[in-house]
């Protein structure tokens, strides 16, 4: 099998928003396409919405007439399952539930030829479990598209245990036919997006919830200093509180009760309010008509911490490699800041200001002195999150934060946690998707697009690893895990492997 033939007529079941977006993406790659949904009169509905899209494209001249009209002329609404008889490929996207998804299927299979391709949208469930009813489960795959289909290039192409390879083959040339950007993967929980990305969000709610920072400040230094499209608090309430929940949940049971995976209660919280985000008008910012109010989600409480000026310090002293944020020598010698290496303080890797204040990036332990965040380039970045520890004066902090303001960036300072925000959301990123990799669950190479078309990431995981080493991540968990001894942090396997190959190329 390769990717279906456009003369091959595509079914889409269920006619919601992402059923509407496959069936637009099947229409204008120039397949005949048949709608339907188990209510009466819906599939009829989807049809004109689907329409009413292709309008608008057409209209902004996206789509020149005759492909339009072309494109109109190939999509009906099907009542009947009946109706689906000479479909090439099935797609669904129904509703969350596996025995509804299987009892689709079923009554499909009895309908459909034999070689008629059987996918699910399905972002939570099983694939292998959609499939075990099926006379023919070796012909049902994952096809999970990104919301809004049309727009997100992203595919994750899921094969069950009892997936053909030629179905699997067949599905991913279809996707990449279609113009998207399909990536293979296993059937576990979360697949590769869903799965990764927990730590995005896991992370952010945990130093909430110990009060080292408020959603807002969280945010900006996810923004700001780890580079990150948009703040893992707002994301949530783009998604929406009650469907974010459910898929840390689904995860974090789907690997029996995995800490890693571990649900936040704060967030609990919130659905049980019903503040589920834009969606009901408050999630962690209030919101009017569905957009944030003001500039970070609602008026001044929302507004992240931003140190008030302060003075810059004459020089600093440099002790040691300060491996990630090495930059920050060459950004103190062009801000006019005096740079003193010290032979001294080399086994410290820490800047020295003229009061004795040492500065260190956050390695996930606690020190003395003040800790700064890691950063997706320093040079870039235009905010950083710096926290003092119990000695420090206030004096010390206001060196300090006249350090970074001197480089040019936006100073929030928060209370002192292990790993502070950028760095342990990033650790643990690093650290999925080595175990990811692993175990099969997808390629390198795929696990890096899939984060990056799929939600946005700056950089793949693997690839940001890379670039602060697998070992300065190792050690980075390995301290963590001292602090917080629940297995969450634990780095895995994979992670230590490739921890020990960065070791022996410093040691060699």
């Amino acid at each position: 099998m390769t990717a279906l033939e456009r003369t091959r007529t595509v079914a889409v079941v269920g006619t919601g928003t992402m059923g509407q977006g496959i069936a637009q993406v099947a229409l204008l790659a120039g397949h005949r396409v048949l709608l339907h949904d188990a209510v009466p009169g819906f599939a009829e509905k989807a049809a004109v919405g689907v329409s009413a899209r292709l309008d608008r494209l057409a209209e902004k001249g996206r789509l020149d007439a005759a492909e339009h009209e072309a494109a109109l002329s190939r999509l009906i609404a099907a009542e009947r399952v009946e109706d689906l008889a000479d479909a090439g490929l099935v797609v669904e996207a129904v509703v969350e539930d596996l025995a509804a998804k299987q009892r689709l299927f079923a009554d499909l299979e009895a309908v459909v030829a034999d070689d008629c391709l059987l996918a699910t949208n399905t972002s939570s469930l099983s694939v292998t479990a959609v499939a075990g009813a099926l006379r023919l489960p070796g012909r049902l795959v994952g096809l999970h598209f990104f919301n809004p289909a049309p727009l997100l290039p992203l595919v994750e192409v899921v094969a069950g245990a009892a997936s053909h390879p030629d179905a699997v083959t067949a599905a991913y040339d279809t996707a990449a036919a279609w113009g998207k950007s399909p990536v293979r993967c296993a059937d576990t929980p979360g697949f590769v997006v869903n799965r990764i990305a927990r730590p995005y969000y896991a992370e952010a709610l945990r130093v909430y919830e110990e009060r080292a920072a408020d959603p807002a400040t969280i945010d900006a230094v996810l923004r700001e200093s780890g580079g990150f499209a948009m703040g893992p608090f707002a994301l949530m309430d783009l998604i929406g509180q009650d469907v974010n929940e459910a898929v840390t949940r689904s995860v974090w049971e789907g690997f029996f009760h995995d800490p890693k995976f571990t649900p936040s209660l704060a967030q609990r919280r919130l659905v049980e309010s019903g503040r589920l985000g834009r969606k009901s008008g408050h999630g962690w910012y209030p919101y009017d008509d569905g957009r944030a109010a003001g500039a970070a989600g609602g008026a001044d409480a929302a507004a992240p911490h931003t140190a008030e000026p302060a003075d810059a310090p004459r020089y600093i002293v440099v002790g040691g490699d300060l491996g990630p944020a090495q930059a920050l020598v060459d950004l103190a010698v062009e801000a006019g800041i005096e740079v003193r290496p010290q032979e001294a303080l080399r086994s410290m890797n820490r800047i020295e200001l003229p009061d004795g204040t040492a500065l260190w990036l956050a390695d996930g332990t606690l020190g003395e002195g003040v800790q700064f965040d890691l950063a997706l380039d320093y040079r870039a970045a235009t905010r950083i999150a710096i926290a003092p520890s119990r000695g420090v004066t206030d004096a010390g902090l206001a060196h300090a934060t006249g350090f970074f303001q001197a480089l040019g960036k936006k100073v929030s300072v928060v209370r002192e946690v292990p790993g502070l925000i950028v760095g342990r959301t990033v650790a643990m990123l690093v650290d999925l998707a080595c175990d990811a990799v692993a175990r099969d669950v997808a390629s390198a190479a795929d696990i890096d697009t899939a984060m990056r078309l799929g939600v946005n990431y700056p950089l793949g995981p693997l690839e940001w690893g890379d670039r602060i080493s697998a070992l300065w991540v190792r050690e980075f968990l390995e301290s963590m895990h001292e602090w917080y001894p629940t297995g969450r942090y634990a780095p895995s396997l994979a992670l230590w492997r490739r921890g020990d190959v960065d070791e022996d190329v410093v040691s060699s």
